[in-house]
């Protein structure tokens, strides 16, 4: 399916309109003196993809939204979850989302979100991603996605765990969760679910049919393929606080990086991508950092920091 301009801005017109909460980018007290836009914390980057047409889109990811009825079903404990989760993120998270879709509906062509837009699930939290997704706004999940923070349950990191949340996605969202793609302007945005670190082989086989078209290929997800220097970026500003790196040793693999080195398909699947010369970028999410790395001899991959405090990045693609 290709999209246009035309259908994105009017979608995202209507997911801006139909918002009753202010943003501080319409406030005239925040930055009196300055650019209305100047809270957002925008990175610019440029991509030679072979495009038909030039075009921008905001790339954002991890919004964290936290919201729960007084009413829905175990209203108690994601009451409680929402006042926790609020802790975490600053509770402007609507605000940083809201700023970000007025900015792009003046400054882009499209807005890719790429997972965790809700910190778990409550009818709350869908309610919002049917308010802000839109039909034009595209993207993949996240692994908060998937979470209901209710005391029983058991977080595994396995495919199986994922099963019971993916009527309750695919209610939610415009898009098939798993597996999607949108062609613009000739590029073609493959959305896919990776949010444990791992594809799963029937993603691999729709990836290489998608491959068939000819089309450069922009592949989007929310936790990116490590390379040694976004794994090390990362581990820096996860586990490295008061501390600093005496040298440029790669820390040893855990978590999604080692299930990446280890799950077979995942593995063969990357060095798959390596020598695809159809793909021109990767990008993603997860780590609340803005890092960036050579992926392979014709992508850079992207990874963006978390929304929830107002950072997105701008991408051109010629």
């Amino acid at each position: 399916m290709e999209i246009s301009r035309r259908n994105f801005l009017a979608g995202v017109g209507g997911l801006v309109a139909v918002s009753h909460l202010p943003s501080l980018a319409d406030d005239p007290s925040v930055f009196p003196e300055r650019g209305r836009f100047e809270r957002l914390m925008l990175a610019y980057q440029h991509v030679s993809a072979g495009a038909a047409a030039p075009f921008s889109i905001l790339h954002i990811s991890d919004t964290h939204l936290t919201e729960a009825y007084p009413d829905e079903a175990d209203a108690e404990a994601k009451l409680k979850s929402r006042e926790r989760r609020i802790r975490t993120f600053g509770g402007r998270q609507e605000e940083a989302l809201r700023d970000s879709l007025a900015w792009a509906k003046q400054n882009v062509d499209y807005v890719l979100h790429t997972g965790d837009l809700i910190d778990w699930q409550s009818q709350a939290n869908f309610d919002l991603v049917r308010k802000y997704y839109g039909e034009a706004m595209f993207g993949s999940m996240g692994n908060h996605e998937f979470y209901t923070y209710l005391p029983d349950e058991k977080i595994t990191g396995l495919e199986s765990f994922k099963e019971r949340s993916w009527p309750l996605l695919k209610a939610a969202y415009p898009v098939d969760p798993r597996f999607h793609a949108q062609v613009v302007n000739g590029v073609d945005f493959i959305c896919l679910d990776n949010v444990f670190g791992t594809v799963q082989p029937d993603q691999v086989e729709k990836f290489k049919a998608e491959t068939k078209k000819g089309l450069p290929i922009v592949l989007c997800m929310h936790v990116p393929f490590h390379t040694d220097l976004i794994w090390r970026t990362s581990m820096q500003f996860w586990r490295g606080v008061n501390r600093k790196y005496r040298n440029a040793a790669i820390p040893d693999p855990s978590g999604d990086y080692k299930c990446q080195k280890e799950d077979p398909v995942t593995r063969d699947f990357i060095a798959y991508l390596k020598d695809e010369r159809l793909l021109k970028a990767v990008l993603a999410g997860h780590l609340h950092i803005t890092v960036q790395d050579r992926f392979s001899p014709t992508a850079m991959q992207y990874v963006i920091g978390g929304n929830f405090g107002f950072v997105g990045q701008e991408i051109l693609f010629t």
